[in-house]
């Protein structure tokens, strides 16, 4: 029921503001997600009948999915412009985004990084090392899947299903959710676990752990982080990076290539983002199609 007001929205920015036709589609994209955020809450009202809470609760979910505070304003602005729109051809009477603002942050997210620095760091790896394949395993993995760092140290053979290209998460609270893994993913997975995960002499108790240590027991959080660090170094990125980035790059990079907000939720294991607990269940097909279109690490 939004459609026709997309409609004008593109008309009157393709030809009264002349804007190019990546600025004209990052502004009605802005719209667009506020509608999918609509959808998932359930409240079927038209643009005149919104009220400035509901636009709040949409920014703070935008900020919840781990989008920077410039990815943020800049959604601001596409919605205070759609309202702008509205007023001029008298379609709405108030302008509730009038006093919208982007969170104010308690704490700093963490950087972002670009695809072209992701790229970099995969292939800084050493792979003459052994350790190299595991290392390119795990980089791969936290990108493809935006994992924790907890979960991806805690990640089982036993809960990757290679045919079907998925993983099963344990996250939070022993929440469990399914999250597609990509083609490089599970190519390096494969590669690691029969060229060098096969060779080491493995703990009891560690059999099913996916990544491990050459003592033959799982990775704790802290080698991770002293892994990236590493990597970035070796890179001369000049960002405060963590494993946290990875998952933050994962969603930021997915939402503002277009992927509707439902699936990235799911995939992060947001069960409840705002207040009123948003959770809407979407098969694995769909999940795995998003990440083909939007994920630059699953694009062949």
């Amino acid at each position: 029921m939004w459609d026709s007001y997309l409609k004008g929205f593109k008309a009157y920015l393709q030809l009264e503001k002349s804007l190019s036709v990546n600025s004209v589609e990052a502004y009605t994209n802005d719209v667009k997600k506020l509608i999918q955020f609509l959808l998932i809450i359930n409240e079927n009202k038209l643009p005149n009948e919104l009220e400035l809470k509901t636009l709040q609760k949409f920014i703070h979910w935008i900020n919840e999915l781990g989008l920077s505070e410039f990815s943020q304003a800049r959604i601001v602005s596409g919605i205070k412009a759609f309202y702008k729109y509205l007023l001029m051809e008298d379609l709405t009477t108030s302008n509730p985004s009038e006093l919208l603002e982007a969170p104010k942050l308690k704490r700093k997210l963490p950087d972002t990084l670009s695809i072209n620095e992701i790229e970099k760091i995969i292939d800084s790896i050493d792979l003459s090392k052994p350790s190299g394949e595991r290392d390119k395993a795990i980089i791969e993995t936290l990108y493809s899947c935006g994992l924790r760092v907890s979960e991806l140290t805690n990640l089982k053979i036993s809960n990757i299903y290679f045919d079907a290209s998925f993983i099963r998460v344990i996250g939070k609270g022993d929440k469990e959710r399914l999250v597609p893994l990509g083609s490089k993913a599970i190519k390096q997975i494969e590669i690691y676990m029969h060229q060098v995960r096969n060779h080491i002499a493995i703990k009891k108790g560690n059999e099913d752990f996916v990544f491990l240590n050459n003592k033959g027991t799982k990775l704790s959080r802290i080698m991770i982080f002293m892994l990236i660090k590493k990597l970035v170094a070796q890179v001369g990125i000049q960002k405060n990076i963590s494993p946290h980035t990875f998952r933050h790059s994962f969603a930021t990079h997915l939402v503002e290539g277009g992927a509707d907000l439902r699936a990235v939720q799911e995939m992060l294991g947001h069960e409840s983002i705002t207040t009123t607990e948003i959770y809407t269940h979407l098969d694995r097909s769909y999940l795995r199609q998003t990440l083909m279109a939007y994920h630059p690490r699953f694009k062949q």
